[in-house]
């Protein structure tokens, strides 16, 4: 009778996430209904991947991962085929009765709702097994109010970002199961899953295998970790021969490489033969000490991999990480972000960091430590780059819950306190009231902009209908404007925000930044027949380098254009469109 009534809670659980996730979407989608029925999707990481999907669909092979009009000899993303199944199977389900335009923005909207479902769900499962279902609606709801994270499933992030969180989240519930070795393999496979996706989340993966060998050592039985080894290897080794791409041999652990692939299945090994040395003893003291030998022998063979993985970045040209990098909003460290943008991004995830400390050290239940050291990870992680906020705001759902229920029990002043500290979305407006930006860019990321917030600059819709009604060419633009040119024109772009783009990237900089003389130069090596700048562009950079007299950009500023470039056609709306002269 308890099995039944606890199925029919979680059934219950479902249809609650089914019907939040709906309408949220929904409004979401009637709000960016003007850029979103064009398919100018939130981000530039969305553009490309939908353009991915696209090339794939109409032939090119599953193994190949590179944009081809990216970049002055095409681009080998680090991206995995993987994320693009379930968009790229509704596209091809739906394109021959409804046509391809409307398969895409069908794609781009269920797909992300999908998950934006699929995490309410297990955020309520965690909370329903953490406290034993007192508050796994309430958890459900904070979570999709929860900022910055619920910003990862708007209508049009078909991205992997918010897959990976969903993947996280299965982990976190399966840690918090009971340790058998099916539970174990399953962690095993989610996390093998999301290192095929992408690297973001290889820090929490580190913490599930740690909290995976800490009930070990401390005497459990070894079911969870053999299953966790098992299958985290199995699953490596099937997915080395899926989902290996072209670009496999690629010396770098930005993606899932070779180079990756070896480290992590060479680290599979480790809970094997802990495991397989644990049943002949049950001694914390005998099990840590094997524990020691075993993570000797795993550094000296790691070694090798671990001095080419330390820096994914590591190759990005000098010059790009300073013009570039150090400018991206997500990448940012905590402390060094504008501090209306630090509090939106990190406001959620140190107030439910305190609470599920709370609830740990008032001994309301083990699982409250797994809590705890995931949200640890997240606050370390968000301390170097604001993109670990997202897990760490999706994880204060089952802890402010457990406080809204208790203010519930002393007054409605004190239920409406708890209401409003477990309101995510609230932080990033009191920050912009409280402390105002002078940054635009830092505003628009603490705000949660959305399609809005991009539409504007180089890559608003109306720009992007002016390149697309040029002869397909090669452009030299800004950064942001390549996955947007790719995605709704025919074009070619140099530049994209990609750090594998070393060469074309760099080469846009140079363009801009250098002298009349070199730029002619880099458009002939380049093959560029279109040059793109807009009246915002480069507003990120140091004002004495963008003003310096002697640089291209200063003179098309001025629309003082040397002989070699002309306008290609009669708009003024902000954007220079110039055509590169035949025969520079």
């Amino acid at each position: 009778m308890a099995r039944r009534t606890d199925w029919r809670a979680i059934a219950g659980d479902g249809l609650l996430a089914l019907l939040i996730g709906c309408v949220m979407t929904a409004g979401w989608a009637w709000r960016d209904w003007p850029l979103l029925s064009a398919l100018h999707l939130p981000d530039t990481d969305d553009m490309m991947r939908l353009q991915q999907i696209r090339d794939w669909l109409a032939g090119q092979p599953f193994r190949d991962l590179a944009q081809h009009r990216l970049g002055v000899d095409g681009l080998a993303m680090h991206w995995s085929r993987l994320p693009d199944l379930v968009p790229g199977g509704i596209i091809a389900t739906l394109a021959p009765s409804v046509g391809r335009h409307q398969a895409e923005l069908a794609a781009v909207i269920l797909w992300p709702a999908l998950l934006f479902v699929a995490a309410l769900w297990l955020i309520a499962a965690i909370a329903r097994r953490i406290d034993g279902g007192t508050s796994a609606r309430t958890a459900l709801i904070v979570a999709a109010i929860g900022y910055p994270v619920t910003t990862l499933f708007l209508p049009g992030r078909i991205d992997h970002h918010g897959f990976q969180i969903v993947l996280l989240l299965a982990i976190v519930r399966l840690l918090l199961a009971a340790p058998r070795r099916s539970t174990g393999a399953a962690i095993g496979l989610a996390a093998t899953a999301s290192i095929v996706i992408g690297l973001e989340t290889a820090p929490f993966l580190l913490v599930a295998a740690a909290l995976i060998w800490l009930g070990w050592a401390r005497g459990a039985s070894d079911g969870r970790m053999l299953g966790f080894g098992l299958g985290f290897g199995l699953s490596l080794a099937f997915a080395s021969v899926f989902f290996a791409s072209d670009g496999w041999t690629y010396p770098a652990c930005d993606g899932f490489t070779r180079l990756t692939w070896s480290g992590a299945q060479l680290a599979a090994f480790a809970p094997v033969v802990l495991a397989l040395i644990g049943q002949g003893t049950a001694s914390p003291r005998l099990r840590i000490g094997a524990s020691g030998l075993v993570g000797l022998g795993l550094v000296v063979a790691l070694l090798p991999v671990a001095e080419r993985c330390a820096n994914p970045y590591g190759a990005v040209d000098p010059m790009l990480a300073r013009l570039w990098l150090a400018h991206v909003g997500e990448a940012q460290p905590l402390l060094l972000s504008p501090l209306a943008t630090a509090i939106g991004y990190a406001g959620l995830l140190v107030i439910g960091l305190i609470a599920s400390l709370w609830c740990w050290l008032r001994g309301r239940g083990r699982g409250w430590g797994v809590i705890v050291a995931f949200q640890l990870a997240a606050l370390a992680l968000t301390g170097v780059q604001l993109r670990g906020a997202y897990a760490g705001a999706a994880l204060a759902a089952p802890a402010l819950a457990v406080l809204i229920g208790i203010a519930r029990r002393h007054g409605s002043g004190w239920l409406a306190g708890a209401w409003l500290a477990s309101a995510g979305m609230l932080y990033p407006i009191a920050a912009e009231a409280l402390v105002p930006s002078s940054d635009p860019a830092g505003t628009a990321a603490a705000t949660g902009g959305g399609p809005t917030a991009i539409g504007g600059g180089c890559s608003s819709p109306a720009v992007l209908a002016r390149l697309a009604a040029l002869p397909a060419g090669t452009i030299i633009a800004p950064v942001d404007v390549g996955a947007y040119a790719i995605g709704m024109t025919r074009h070619r772009m140099i530049a994209a925000p990609y750090h594998r783009n070393n060469a074309g990237n760099a080469a846009m900089y140079r363009f801009f930044l250098g002298d009349r003389a070199g730029a002619r130069a880099i458009a002939r090596a380049t093959g560029a027949t279109y040059v793109l700048l807009c009246a915002t562009s480069f507003a990120e950079l140091d004002p004495a380098l963008v003003a310096n007299p002697n640089a291209l950009l200063s003179h098309l500023k001025r629309r003082d254009f040397p002989a070699w470039l002309r306008p290609a056609d009669a708009a003024r709306d902000g954007a220079i469109i110039l055509r590169v002269q035949p025969g520079l």
